[in-house]
């Protein structure tokens, strides 16, 4: 279970944060993270350590509704070209000091481990089911893909790790994260759907019809199978993909070891939402790194009530925007931590 994170430090980091030599609040929200971190981490003297990304792989059947404009082999094509260091996400990662991990949960793709050792063989089944007709996976396949996001992270820890970003590949997941944006925002489905890889005006119309249609199923399905539909997981993992699922295991994870997560584009935050419906607590150890161009997404951030560090039009996924935050992250933890104070620099404090 999720511990809130503990204020009673937060008079004394908010008279360090005032005693440093500067205007009172000038830092502005350098402030209010590297407060937030110092919370997290219950010490007026936050540290960062170990930075890990996770990116999970799988597939979707609705995918096979054509709701996407790349088709389903780029998933299995990108995961390999991870494992060579040629996608953006590794280019970011060996940039800014990530240790990257690669995580096969359901591609529909042999990975083996013997000819892709790069990839962390976790695979559920070879992607999910339609949710047009039926729900993506079963309780059990939910409960392993939770398992896999929480062990994943568990390694991270035990090397050291105490801050996380997550990433996703998987073609057609910007259509559960539509429809799980909408069922727990109710922001109507049509201001959630967008273009995802690059959908043009008829085929974001053709998506929007698909999901409309997947929830009248839904809903006749939660009728016709009442027991199987209790609470909110049951309908997170009727649309999920196994990514996704993992995802927020690791998430769940991660704020329960007191790791401060970094919460990527559209995809990441709908599971952060997801996982925000599971135990409200999680978003304690949220930092936003940034709002994507997918259509929904600042949308989502509102209704949450997060406020993202960057806006730079990215729309890649991969966990790309968190990475590309994580120097903000640093800025806010070493202005604390080493920048001199009014008494011991001599400067009047004249506030």
């Amino acid at each position: 279970m999720i511990q809130p994170i503990d204020k009673t430090l937060m008079p004394s980091i908010q008279d360090k944060l005032d005693n440093l030599n500067k205007p009172k609040g000038s830092l502005g929200r350098l402030e209010s993270l590297a407060m937030q971190i110092s919370l997290i981490q219950h010490t007026v003297h936050p540290h960062l350590e170990h930075p890990c990304h996770i990116l999970f792989g799988s597939d979707h059947g609705i995918e096979r509704e054509g709701v996407s404009a790349s088709p389903r082999e780029v998933t299995w094509q990108q995961m390999i070209n991870y494992g060579r260091g040629g996608g953006g996400v590794n280019v970011l990662c060996r940039q800014h000091g990530f240790s990257l991990r690669i995580v096969d949960v359901g591609v529909d793709y042999v990975l083996d481990s013997s000819t892709y050792a790069h990839i962390i063989s976790r695979k559920i089944g070879y992607g999910t089911r339609n949710f047009r007709y039926e729900a993506a996976m079963s309780r059990e396949e939910w409960k392993k893909a939770l398992s896999v996001g929480a062990e994943q992270v568990e390694a991270c820890f035990h090397e050291g790790c105490n801050v996380l970003s997550l990433g996703e590949m998987a073609i057609g997941n910007t259509s559960p994260s539509s429809i799980l944006m909408h069922l727990f925002t109710t922001i109507p489905l049509e201001r959630c759907v967008g273009a995802g890889s690059g959908l043009n005006e008829d085929g974001v119309r053709h998506k929007l019809r698909i999901l409309q249609e997947s929830l009248v199923r839904y809903d006749t399905i939660k009728r016709e199978q009442d027991e199987e539909y209790t609470d909110v997981t049951d309908t997170i993992r009727h649309f999920a993909g196994y990514e996704m699922a993992a995802a927020i295991g690791a998430m769940l994870r991660a704020a329960e070891l007191k790791m401060v997560i970094l919460v990527d584009g559209f995809i990441m935050t709908a599971c952060m939402l997801a996982a925000s419906k599971m135990d409200s607590a999680i978003m304690d150890y949220a930092v936003f790194g940034h709002c994507g161009d997918e259509g929904g997404h600042k949308l989502m951030l509102e209704a949450m009530g997060a406020q993202p560090l960057l806006h730079l039009g990215l729309r890649l996924g991969e966990g790309t925007g968190a990475i590309c935050a994580y120097p903000i992250v640093v800025s806010a933890v070493n202005l604390l931590n080493e920048m001199d104070n009014f008494s011991h620099a001599k400067i009047t404090k004249y506030f």
